[in-house]
């Protein structure tokens, strides 16, 4: 066998691997890219994805916490707000998606209903457990008719004695939650329709179970992955009407359940959210990992309900009251109704001076979105806001007493959710185990490869070394005799 031609084969061979495993370390991230933009495209044949998005499998569930007053006399005369934090009562959110209709524009609209189930082993207590809070009919009512003649806030307050309406109610969670008969809400239904925003019972999240976000047009990705996810129209409208500048009116980003993929660290997370009125964006702050998943951190960015004095594009959801307080009014009947998060976190420290028994950290209190960059699908996912009162002292309803102007928080909840089951081994599998696979091979060919090489080469050197050596024949004595005499012969 000749050493040198099979030296020569494996250093050919070599070559070609070291050559197949670049073009893989080249086609392998092409080929995983092509496959993500074919698996995210909002389509029915998408098994995966498009149930995620369709369904929504993953375990999701709602935890509200109540502000229980601990002095409601107290308050009336005058004093600072005492309260404590009542919760969680948990509860399990289904969300379903229905009358789905796929346009040619490569858009598709649908309507998102919204269940909520009580779940007694996940919270403090049951619905049956009873909290004091600010009756919103009574000091709601007060602020929103301020304004009025005298005579007309003396009648008021002379119906709210009449339905025995005072301006704190005690009721169960199961009550304040999802409602309850209210005589006055029924008066008031009847004799001035669509004054108040509910017509049966009046509970904080009355308008919420078996609900559905309005309708919903997005687009699904096909043509330009870029938009997949984002919102094209909702209830028909491309811009609101609630707030004062176009910017403030947008409906930007998605609907707030999946992003476009191939995210970076300077990608922010745009989506409207119907419940707040407005759309918002979060902003990266880490990386992470969740079961073996590499993901990025997006938070509520310190503008995001800051005024528009601190942050001037925020001018637009004014009238504005502390950094922290997002007016919800406009959308919300006029009542005087403000979001923020819970506890005041990240707000005007001054807020928190208002109200006893608050205590704000960004670990219980800040939202976040951990998403997998590479999909633009969540991983993680706690929104978390709080709902607050602006009441005060109003001359000529009297069940305001001598209440110091205060923006007094209410209840807090938190939406969260996270892929587990199934359907994380299949996303951990297809979208991690794989490209995983797929990148060791090639440094794994480009590794072999460059091996095969070196040690070929090394063969071939020490064959053709050993070839520069004199090679003795069997004539070589004979001829030296040779030469000899023929020396001595001269």
């Amino acid at each position: 066998m000749n050493k040198s031609k099979v030296a020569v084969g494996f250093v050919a061979a070599g070559v070609l691997t070291v050559f197949f495993g670049t073009v893989l370390a080249f086609v392998g991230p092409i080929i995983v890219d092509d496959q993500v933009v074919k698996n995210t495209v909002i389509d029915p044949k998408n098994e995966m994805s498009y149930t995620m998005w369709k369904d929504v499998p993953v375990p999701f569930f709602m935890s509200v916490y109540f502000f229980n007053v601990l002095n409601p006399q107290e308050i009336l005369a005058g004093e600072k707000p005492m309260v404590e934090q009542r919760g969680p009562y948990v509860y399990r959110k289904r969300i379903q998606k229905d009358n789905i209709t796929f346009h040619p524009n490569n858009t598709v609209s649908y309507r998102e209903y919204r269940r909520y189930y009580f779940e007694p082993s996940m919270s403090v207590g049951n619905e049956s457990d009873v909290v004091t809070i600010p009756n919103m009919l009574v000091l709601g009512a007060a602020v929103m008719m301020e304004n009025l003649p005298y005579a007309v806030r003396l009648m008021i307050s002379a119906t709210f004695k009449t339905f025995d309406e005072g301006p704190f109610l005690t009721k169960t969670v199961g009550e304040l939650m999802w409602g309850y008969d209210s005589v006055l809400v029924e008066f008031l239904n009847r004799y001035l329709p669509g004054m108040l925003p509910s017509t049966g019972k009046f509970g904080l999240f009355a308008d919420f179970n078996n609900s559905n976000t309005g309708l919903f047009t997005i687009f699904t990705g096909r043509g330009d992955i870029r938009n997949v996810h984002k919102v094209d129209s909702w209830n028909g409208l491309t811009e609101l009407s609630n707030w004062g500048t176009p910017q403030c009116n947008m409906i930007n980003g998605t609907a707030g359940q999946m992003w476009p993929p191939f995210m970076t660290k300077e990608s922010t997370l745009p989506f409207y959210s119907p419940d707040a009125c407005r759309s918002m964006e979060l902003v990266y702050q880490r990386p992470g990992e969740m079961k073996g998943i590499p993901l990025y951190r997006f938070v509520a960015p310190k503008t995001l309900f800051a005024n528009g004095t601190d942050y001037a594009p925020n001018e637009g959801f004014c009238p504005c009251r502390q950094s922290g307080l997002l007016n919800v009014s406009s959308c919300r009947h006029n009542s005087p109704v403000f979001i923020s998060h819970p506890h005041f976190f990240n707000a005007d420290p001054v807020l928190l001076d208002y109200v006893q028994g608050l205590h704000p950290t960004e670990e219980e209190h800040g939202l976040f979105i951990d998403i997998h960059p590479l999909t633009g699908v969540p991983l993680n996912v706690s929104i978390r806001l709080q709902l607050n009162l602006y009441m005060k002292r109003v001359s000529g309803i009297t069940e305001t007493g001598k209440i110091s102007e205060v923006v007094m928080p209410m209840i807090w909840f938190e939406e969260s959710g996270y892929i587990d089951g199934p359907i994380l081994t299949t996303f951990h599998t297809n979208l991690v185990v794989l490209p995983a696979v797929m990148e060791y091979m090639q440094y794994g060919f480009i590794g072999f490869g460059l091996a095969m090489i070196i040690i070929a080469a090394l063969v071939l050197h020490k064959v053709k070394a050993s070839g520069k050596e004199p090679v003795k024949g069997p004539h070589d004595h004979e001829t030296k005799e040779k030469c000899i005499m023929s020396n001595s012969e001269k």
